[in-house]
């Protein structure tokens, strides 16, 4: 079923506001998924805060243009599902893991920070931590060095009281 001139206005302009927000596109042919399949990956995108959405591809390369993923709408060809994520990694994530368990689903192009991806740019952007797990580690590193000064000082402090409750047994026997 065809859509008429204000739901085509509708989907560009939800499109465009999606892509407003997003800082990652990415592009998955879809031919030959089941049903099942397709709704596990939506649900999965879902929760990890992905807008995925089955486009004409004509509505999305006038919803994309002026964007920064304007730069991939010569890749906007086939049956094709569209990942959006304001998260920079979490659409790259959600594809590439779905894609590995369904060889039905191939990653086609994507779009970070105005440049360009292939599938391996795509699998690399996939392939780094989220944020959540980036500023973990950061806050590992930062109270790494504190925690062995810690360490340091309450084995001194130990070892001091251990040779000061020795010098007063050996100080009693002397009197």
């Amino acid at each position: 079923m065809s859509l008429n001139r204000s739901e085509k206005e509708a989907v560009i302009s939800d499109v465009t506001g999606l892509a407003a927000k997003a800082q990652t596109l990415v592009i998955a042919e879809y031919r030959g998924i089941t049903v099942a399949d397709m709704t596990k990956l939506r649900n999965t995108a879902r929760s990890a805060g992905v807008s995925l959405s089955v486009l004409k591809n004509t509505l999305a390369r006038r919803a994309v243009a002026g964007s920064a993923f304007e730069i991939v709408s010569d890749q906007m060809t086939g049956p094709l599902i569209y990942g959006f994520s304001e998260d920079a990694v979490a659409a790259a994530k959600v594809v590439a893991e779905f894609a590995k368990t369904n060889d039905k689903l191939v990653i086609r192009a994507g779009a970070y920070g105005g440049k360009a991806l292939d599938v391996n740019g795509v699998k690399q952007l996939a392939s780094i931590p989220s944020k959540e797990v980036l500023l973990a580690q950061l806050l590992g590193l930062m109270q790494s060095p504190i925690s062995r000064t810690a360490r340091v000082l309450s084995a001194l402090a130990e070892q001091r009281g251990a040779g000061a409750a020795e010098a007063a047994p050996a100080e009693a026997a002397a009197a």
